[in-house]
């Protein structure tokens, strides 16, 4: 067993608090949409919006992992090298009760970062060549667990809902803005009061989406930072593993010209909730008792064909950074 007891009712009570966050969010977005269509069209705008959003989870293909995988260039790594983090991983996978051990990829990049892809049926996690020559296999054992943890919480998929939610709702706002529109020289005739309501929520909406996601977005890396403390027991390597990320955070300036420039994950991962505050959660959960050897702050042995890339991350024709 690789994972260690931290205080139950502590994690416990952080975990239910983001779980219903993010109900809280989904549901929220769900009613932005309802309540636009209701707007629109009455009773009939609440059906719509709930046949448009069952279309798109039936009809949406999932996109197989591999064809992200490609877009990045990522490279499956074999059991026999590092065989370490293999072997960390599984045992992860195991404790997480995930029903398969997820692919580990390499990819070529000196920034450092590792990001999950798939579903926990069929999933991997890619890490960059400079994650793996920063992190001690303690800080990498919680970056793995914090990847894993997003498998298991079927986060892609949250986000993807979300996200098809606000497409559903950005639809019906712009075709309610033409229909406003049109509507106009007939109201001014008809001298019809303005429905400033309606015209505010439409305006409003696209924000509304976009910081809703973005919250849930941080909610969803708060519930993989305490999953990944549970499932290893040290809340402190994945802290002193964001400590080190942390360093490698884009300034302003490049944030605004270069967005992704360091961020070679998929855009759905992204945002992220402040380092400061990640950190200051994972301390506050208690570890009551010692790391085993595995845990260990030592260095990664890196086989000697994984040379150092040379080139920094940039601009892909596919319009990732990497």
């Amino acid at each position: 067993m690789y994972a260690l007891h931290l205080n139950e009712q502590e994690l416990r009570r952080h975990k239910l608090r983001n779980v219903v966050q993010s109900i809280l969010l989904v549901g929220g977005l769900t009613l932005l949409a309802a309540a636009i269509g209701w707007l629109l069209f009455g009773p009939a705008g609440i059906l719509w919006v709930i046949i448009l959003i069952g279309a798109a989870l039936a009809f949406t293909p999932s996109i197989s992992p591999q064809v992200i995988l490609r877009l990045y260039g990522a490279r499956r790594l074999r059991r026999t090298e590092i065989p370490e983090v293999q072997e960390s991983l599984a045992v992860l996978a195991r404790q997480a009760g995930l029903p398969s051990i997820p692919e580990l990829h390499y990819l070529a990049t000196p920034m450092p970062n590792a990001f999950a892809v798939g579903s926990a049926s069929s999933s991997a996690i890619v890490l960059t060549d400079g994650l793996l020559r920063v992190m001690n296999l303690r800080e990498l054992v919680g970056v793995l667990a914090h990847e894993v943890s997003h498998v298991r919480n079927h986060d892609l998929f949250i986000m993807g809902l979300a996200d098809i939610i606000s497409r559903v709702t950005g639809a019906m706002a712009t075709t309610g803005i033409i229909l406003l529109f049109f509507s106009l020289p007939l109201m001014l005739a008809e001298q019809v009061g303005f429905p400033w309501l309606l015209i505010a929520l439409l305006l409003g909406a696209p924000t509304v989406n976009t910081l809703i996601q973005l919250t849930l977005s941080r909610t969803r890396e708060f519930d993989a930072d305490l999953d990944a403390a549970a499932i290893t027991g040290d809340p402190a390597g994945l802290a002193s593993a964001l400590a080190k990320l942390q360093r490698y955070d884009p300034g302003f300036w490049e944030r605004v010209l270069f967005p992704g420039r360091r961020n070679p994950h998929p855009s759905v991962l992204r945002t992220h909730p402040a380092t400061e505050e990640r950190i200051e959660r994972l301390l506050a959960l208690r570890q009551v008792a010692s790391l085993r050897p595995a845990y260990e702050a030592r260095s990664i042995a890196l086989p000697s064909h994984l040379a150092p890339p040379v080139h920094r991350p940039r601009w892909r024709a596919s319009g990732l950074w990497h």
